[in-house]
């Protein structure tokens, strides 16, 4: 059950990057992030940090997923970034995620685990709206 989530998650999550380098790309200096932002930044930014998340998570939980959680959000990056300061604050979300967890934790417990799926829930929640209302 949780393989096949997980499955539907890389899935969605994949077809979520290849729409992202669908739509039209605006490059914003730092001082207009907050102003010329896509309406769906604020979303962008929580599934990046979910992104940082799950790296820590699931491989605590011995939970071995190809591609790792780093290698989609750098796909991610690639797919949704091309003005750099934009890209940092993407990065520093996806930290901020994974550094939550790793303070927190050493052992896989059952509140990593009930954090995890709760985590590919809401991702998957963010990757239906963000695409549902944004995608072509």
């Amino acid at each position: 059950m949780r393989k096949k989530r997980v499955a539907d998650f890389i899935c969605r999550a994949i077809i979520f990057a290849m729409l992202a380098l669908s739509l039209p790309v605006q490059v914003v200096s730092a001082q207009q992030a907050g102003i010329d932002a896509p309406p769906y930044e604020q979303q962008l930014m929580r599934l990046s940090e979910i992104f940082g998340a799950l790296h820590f998570l699931r491989p605590l939980c011995k939970e071995n997923d190809e591609p790792s959680w780093r290698d989609r959000m750098e796909d991610f990056l690639d797919a949704e970034t091309i003005d750099e300061n934009r890209r940092r604050r993407f990065i520093e979300r996806f930290n901020q995620g994974y550094r939550g967890f790793s303070v927190a934790y050493r052992d896989c417990t059952d509140a990593a685990r009930i954090a995890m799926a709760q985590y590919l829930n809401e991702g998957e929640t963010i990757i239906s709206d963000v695409t549902s209302r944004y995608g072509r």
